[in-house]
């Protein structure tokens, strides 16, 4: 019998944690859904019933799935997509496609361990992430229960900005023309992340929708030429 860690979530207790209506198998592997990620999803099903942009085709990469919460919620959603849901965590993706299983959607979804983009193939019409965004000056002021959710999943180096500067050139090798970028960023990162989607060329920062705490949280850039 394991036994329970101070200050371990309740979500690794119960393994479990409700995400867009959906229980999610989770556990100290993956990062614990939150609540304002569910705009991310939200945003893309937008995108896809024409309110913004209207997409052309219905590939998505979802980078980073972790538990698979935003690519199994999406396919949900939007039933004809074909997504590719990728991670560098082969724990990770087991607790993904446990969860794809779950909830009948195994068959729907591609599963890649990589690195970001190393061992992704292909363009896709949408790529979407909720990279690890936390600077590494804020940790000392983490509750210690996020403390124990996966390092990998939380640290986005000294600045918080790691990942986008990775993400966001590299989506434009992987987007069709066309294309959109959508992504979760911490508090007070918009004007950074979208200096680093001005600096890329060739994409353009489209919308930026706020969280119930009225942060702005999720970002959409779309692929201009």
């Amino acid at each position: 019998m394991s036994t329970v860690r101070p200050f371990t979530p309740v979500q690794y207790v119960m393994n479990k944690a409700e995400f867009c209506g959906l229980d999610f198998t989770v556990n100290e592997n993956v990062l614990i859904p939150r609540p304002e990620t569910e705009i991310l999803v939200d945003t893309v099903v937008e995108l896809f019933q024409g309110s913004g942009f209207r997409v052309q085709g219905r590939r998505i990469l979802d980078l980073g799935t972790g538990c698979g919460n935003i690519a199994i919620s999406l396919i949900k959603k939007i039933p004809d997509c074909k997504i590719i849901a990728s991670d560098i965590s082969t724990e990770a993706l087991e607790v993904a496609k446990i969860n794809a299983r779950r909830h009948g959607v195994y068959d729907r979804i591609e599963f890649v361990e990589s690195d970001l983009f190393d061992r992704i193939e292909g363009r896709f019409d949408i790529i979407i992430s909720n990279p690890p965004y936390v600077a590494r000056g804020e940790f000392e002021t983490l509750q210690k229960e996020v403390l124990m959710e996966p390092r990998v999943a939380i640290d986005g180096g000294e600045d918080g900005l790691n990942f986008y500067r990775k993400i966001i050139p590299g989506a434009l090798r992987h987007l069709k023309p066309g294309g959109i970028l959508v992504m979760e960023i911490g508090y007070g990162q918009r004007r950074d992340v979208s200096k680093i989607i001005e600096e890329a060329g060739n994409l353009e920062l489209s919308e930026v929708k706020i969280d119930r705490n009225n942060i702005d949280r999720i970002i959409v850039a779309k692929w201009i030429n």
